[in-house]
């Protein structure tokens, strides 16, 4: 079993083999001509945040922190708070049981065991604002907080008999999720269609044939970058 939380170090040669896999495809994004304070990103959320299935330097946050040195801006610690099978209701205790630093990023992505595990809706909406809160009150700031869609598996082998109706509740949960982050002017960043276009094609799916794939990963991070790299600038 992974660790609740730990701290990953961006070290060259991991920047430079995920930058060649991935210059290829990258857009060119404006400059960081200013000096920023470095950053310190925590990552909140569930298997889906530590990578299930795949190497840890192929996480989403971790192949963000890689590209945002590539965008010249300084990665010191990126920190992650998630585990296999977390609700939200476990994602809070291990919050509040854990000895935090000052961060100036946080993200959140969380849900999809809730809802697998058919629990409370009305739950769910609750502690998802509390998660909201404790994210904002981690930072300091409401402006260093992003949100991160809850991906469909029901495209997924694992999920495929029961597609629709997975379909139909992964939605309703992003529905709460974008309209709560909408009303608190938090970004919300849809990486659900991501999932659905790739499915369970060649190279989508960690070897579970549940997880997302390293690559997969990286196509979120396309769309998370420029959302980030946004909020720093403000």
């Amino acid at each position: 079993m992974r660790s609740i939380i730990f701290n990953v170090l961006i070290y060259a040669t991991i920047v430079s083999a995920i930058l060649l896999s991935s210059c290829a495809k990258q857009n060119t994004i404006v400059e960081n001509e200013i000096s920023f304070e470095p950053i310190k990103f925590l990552a909140l959320g569930d298997s889906y945040t530590i990578g299930q299935g795949i190497e840890e330097t192929l996480s989403w946050p971790v192949q963000l922190g890689v590209q945002l040195e590539a965008n010249d801006y300084q990665v010191d610690i990126i920190d992650i708070i998630a585990r296999t099978g977390w609700t939200t209701e476990r994602l809070i205790d291990s919050i509040e049981n854990t000895e935090l630093i000052e961060y100036n990023l946080v993200s959140l992505l969380i849900g999809v065991n809730n809802q697998f595990r058919n629990q409370s809706f009305e739950v769910f909406k609750s502690e998802f604002d509390a998660l909201l809160d404790m994210s904002i009150g981690i930072t300091g700031e409401q402006k260093k907080v992003f949100v991160v869609s809850i991906p469909d598996y029901g495209v997924t082998p694992f999920g495929q008999s029961n597609r629709e109706k997975i379909a139909e509740e992964i939605d309703e949960y992003n529905n709460y999720i974008s309209m709560t982050c909408n009303n608190r002017n938090i970004p919300y960043i849809d990486i659900t269609e991501i999932s659905r276009r790739l499915g369970d094609s060649p190279g989508a799916l960690a070897s579970d044939n549940l997880h997302p794939s390293g690559s997969q990963y990286a196509e979120w991070v396309d769309e998370i970058l420029p959302v980030v790299i946004t909020l720093l600038n403000e």
